[in-house]
């Protein structure tokens, strides 16, 4: 006879929910960012090295493995975030190692906002946050295209005007 199976916590993770996905390009935008602070982290230790102590060559080497380390899991890192809108509530999740699945529903929402660095600039990005009364509720989708930040900004918007308690 075969056991019970626990419910996953993390129920709609994979198949339940139609995930949509944030954009590719999010994974330049991120790696542009390793990259400067690993070169800039190792040029200190090469320049320590030369002035200080030869040791700080071995933690400029240790920075920039570190740093190609990190490079080759980005990619899936960034295909590890998508969202999802139901009737009711947001749901985004992201995490390789360590799942995280937000579910926000659309009455709890105090405001949305939306957000693009330079470098999101750049690459037509932005970053969408539904901001709850909890801080710790607060849910970001990173890497949006422009066009699909300021669609769901709005219907977020129009979903907590209807229900006249969030937004």
């Amino acid at each position: 006879m075969n056991a019970p199976v626990a419910p996953d916590p993390l129920r709609p993770w994979p198949d339940t929910v139609g995930w949509r996905p944030i954009s590719p390009r999010y994974y330049l935008v991120r790696l542009a960012v390793l990259a400067v602070w690993v070169l800039l982290l190792a040029a200190a230790g090469v320049v320590a090295g030369v002035l200080w102590s030869a040791w700080m060559f071995a933690a400029a080497a240790a920075v920039l493995a570190a740093g190609g380390v990190r490079a080759f899991f980005l990619r899936r890192s960034i295909r590890a975030w998508g969202y999802a809108e139901r009737a009711d509530d947001l749901l985004v999740r992201h995490g390789l190692l360590i799942r995280r699945l937000s579910i926000v529903p659309y009455a709890r929402m105090q405001f949305v906002d939306v957000t693009a660095g330079p470098l999101e600039r750049a690459a037509g990005l932005a970053t969408v946050t539904l901001h709850t009364a909890a801080a710790a509720s607060d849910a970001s989708v990173p890497g949006l295209e422009a066009a699909e930040a300021t669609r769901l900004r709005d219907r977020l918007a129009a979903l907590g005007e209807i229900r006249e308690e969030g937004l």
